[in-house]
């Protein structure tokens, strides 16, 4: 496994990055083939790479510098010339690998098809793994534009392996919205969110099994960050997400996590900087729930 040279790697580190030594790894996936609205998630990794030079190595939450812990990256995955069919085998065939290793994967995208790849290999070592969702959209279509695969799809073939839970949503079709009362799906739309005052510490405490989080930047509202493909008014603000996944990672065991759709040409830069910190704070967490 190739490791990037310094000034690609996450948060620019020159030591504690190499593989061998690192508790996670960051994997960028730069894949981009599904995409409906505002184009450019392929360059969302190698962006959210250079931005993360500019966090601080100290984080003034965890009073930590959580990079001590060893953060390697890996050289981003090549899958331009692949069918989707043989790009989400290569995912999982490379994170399968990482778990292999005892590694803690943490995958930057592209779109959110990602996670399609991502969650194989980490069911197939958890088969009782239950994955937190959180978007603005429901991706529960059983195909769209064609594709089972596209990024509109990808609860539903995450559904066919996996139980999850939906945080964050505001955006559906009727067939989502019908598939979601007639399955009794734990999706916590906005409105929902805003109605109960202990939802978000609720949810992270009635979640069961090891956790794979996967995290659409569109759960945001588009003031916090708005370089996505799909952007929504009325998300979530920083201090809601944070809130959720630090009591997520108190509570439970995550065994993988990704952070996709970001489009770092959809907005000004504060919003790819902004992803690089949160993807440092949730690596953070995890570092400290696993001491």
């Amino acid at each position: 496994m190739n490791i990037y040279g310094a000034n690609q790697n996450f948060l620019g580190l020159v030591t504690h990055h190499q593989f061998d030594e690192a508790e996670f790894v960051v994997l960028p996936v730069p894949l981009e083939q599904t995409t409906s609205y505002i184009t450019g998630t392929a360059l969302g990794p190698e962006r959210l790479l250079k931005a993360s030079h500019q966090v601080e190595l100290y984080d003034e939450e965890l009073d930590a510098e959580t990079y001590l812990r060893g953060i390697a990256t890996l050289e981003a995955m090549d899958l331009k010339n692949l069918e989707m069919d043989e790009a989400l085998q290569a995912i999982d065939r490379q994170v399968g690998a990482l778990l292999a290793a005892e590694k803690k994967p943490v995958l930057i995208g592209g779109e959110h098809t990602v996670t399609i790849g991502a969650v194989r290999a980490v069911h197939k070592k958890y088969p009782d793994l239950h994955v937190l969702h959180l978007d603005a959209h429901g991706d529960l279509r059983e195909s769209y534009q064609g594709s089972q695969y596209s990024h509109a799809c990808v609860m539903s073939r995450v559904r066919e392996s996996c139980s999850f839970t939906s945080v964050g949503i505001r955006s559906l079709c009727q067939a989502e919205a019908d598939a979601i009362q007639k399955g009794l799906l734990d999706v916590w739309k906005m409105k929902r969110l805003r109605m109960e005052p202990d939802a978000l510490e609720n949810i992270a405490k009635n979640l069961s099994g090891p956790i794979y989080i996967t995290l659409d930047l569109d759960v945001f509202d588009p003031a916090v960050i708005p370089n996505v493909g799909t952007p929504e008014p009325g998300g979530m603000g920083w201090f809601e997400i944070l809130s959720l996944l630090k009591c997520v990672f108190e509570e439970n065991r995550v065994v993988g996590l990704d952070m996709v759709e970001l489009c770092p040409d959809a907005g000004p830069n504060y919003g790819v900087f902004h992803a690089a910190k949160l993807l440092y704070r949730l690596i953070g967490y995890w570092a400290a729930s696993d001491q």
